[in-house]
């Protein structure tokens, strides 16, 4: 494997089915308030059932179904009213036959009672009589002791992000901590004579300062990483071989940055490949297509085109669906998307998937165009549409699913 052509090419749609590494990161238990979006080792079982006791869903009355039956606002049932249930309490009084109490929502229900009946199907016609207009069923206004969740059922399941709601799940149940991956340790290594670090004040003639570092380092805390910028090696041979024995050991995951396309310069395939296997260098994907997939010693490798647009492309597609792999997610979350009108034609290679950026407007998808080396397409998009592998094309009018960035 020389490194100086393109190998076993790829399509985008089997590298992400294909290259799908065993690494996992540590488990590792975690407050609940620092859980959230954190993916959980293990379904995280219910201690014990939700809410935990019979409620009332409604302000109303507690009382016996079989005493509300056949009541009409022409006909009403009359019951005697026993008392009432105080919050956060449970009920001192029990509903006899003919009686019913007082429920707030979410008051124990008391005993004797099935059903809660709405206040707004009664009236205090005398006190201590109420009058009922209207039949409830046994169950009506009320949830099971485990309608929320059984005893032993998954509040969450294992391999799913937490959400917002599922913080507010645990904490009902009292789960107070979370047996959680750590998050994945990714090394982002930077090459190229003519790159130098963001502070450089002045920039000689032809350098450029490392914009796909920082870029990189956002998508992958996006992605619930940890984002290591390890720094930048130069193209002296050997000099990235150096560098990845060292980043390798500390990281669950590292991105190369340029070097792997097919110059002489490029360094990446043979660097990767005196260290580890290479599973593709080329993708069918445009822009991205020199994009090189690696596994070394149980660490996968992603090494990036050297143009930004390019690099950044190919790495939310592949490479943030790995982060959230090695994390323990199978399934990234869903990007927010929306349906709009494609604006203009749009030529593709059949096989090959284009990755389009575009500005919506009131429901109308304005693809951007200009050279993988300029930041500013990505800056100014609002997401981007994929044109398909098998088609050749889109048309202007048809309408087209836009990602969108966050």
């Amino acid at each position: 494997m020389s490194g100086r052509e393109f190998f076993t090419a790829r399509t985008v749609s089997e590298a992400l089915a294909g290259f799908r590494p065993a690494r996992r990161t540590p488990v590792r238990a975690v407050p609940l308030a620092a859980a959230l979006h954190r993916v959980p080792a293990a379904d995280v079982l219910a201690p014990d059932p939700l809410p935990g006791f019979v409620r009332s869903t409604v302000d109303g009355f507690a009382v016996r179904a079989a005493d509300t039956y056949g009541a009409s606002e022409g006909l009403p049932s009359y019951l005697d009213l026993l008392g009432a249930v105080r919050m956060g309490e449970a009920p001192a009084v029990t509903v006899a036959p003919g009686g019913c109490v007082a429920v707030p929502t979410g008051g124990v229900l008391p005993a004797g009672a099935d059903a809660v009946v709405m206040i707004e199907y009664t009236a205090e016609t005398m006190p201590g009589t109420i009058e009922v207009t209207r039949p409830v069923a046994p169950g009506g206004g009320l949830v099971r002791a485990d309608e929320d969740v059984a005893a032993g059922a998954a509040l969450a399941p294992a391999g799913r992000p937490l959400r917002a709601p599922d913080l507010g799940l645990l904490a009902a149940a009292g789960v107070t901590e979370v047996p959680v991956h750590a998050r994945p340790r990714v090394a982002i290594v930077s090459t190229g004579d003519e790159v130098v670090p963001p502070d450089t004040a002045e920039l000689a003639p032809g350098q450029v300062r490392d914009a796909t570092a920082s870029a990189l380092a956002g998508l992958v805390t996006d992605a619930g990483g940890e984002p290591e910028v390890a720094g930048i090696v130069t193209d002296d041979p050997g000099a990235l071989e150096t560098k990845l024995r060292t980043v390798l050991p500390a990281a669950d995951l590292v991105v190369v940055s340029a070097g792997s396309s097919v110059g002489t310069r490029d360094e990446t395939a043979d660097a990767v490949a005196a260290l580890g296997t290479l599973w593709c260098h080329g993708l069918a994907i445009k822009p991205g297509k020199p994009t090189l997939l690696a596994d070394c010693g149980g660490i996968p490798v992603v090494g990036l085109p050297g143009n930004p647009l390019s690099a950044l492309v190919v790495f939310r597609l592949v490479g943030v669906p790995l982060v959230w792999r090695l994390a323990g997610c199978e399934a990234p979350p869903p990007e927010p998307s929306t349906r709009a009108v494609l604006s203009r034609n749009l030529a593709s290679a059949a096989g090959r998937l284009d990755v389009v950026q575009v500005r919506v407007r009131d429901g109308v998808a304005e693809p951007l165009f200009g050279p993988s080396a300029l930041l500013s397409v990505l800056a100014h998009a609002d997401g981007y549409l994929v044109v398909p592998e098998p088609a050749t094309g889109l048309d202007a009018g048809c309408e087209v699913e836009v990602t969108l960035y966050r």
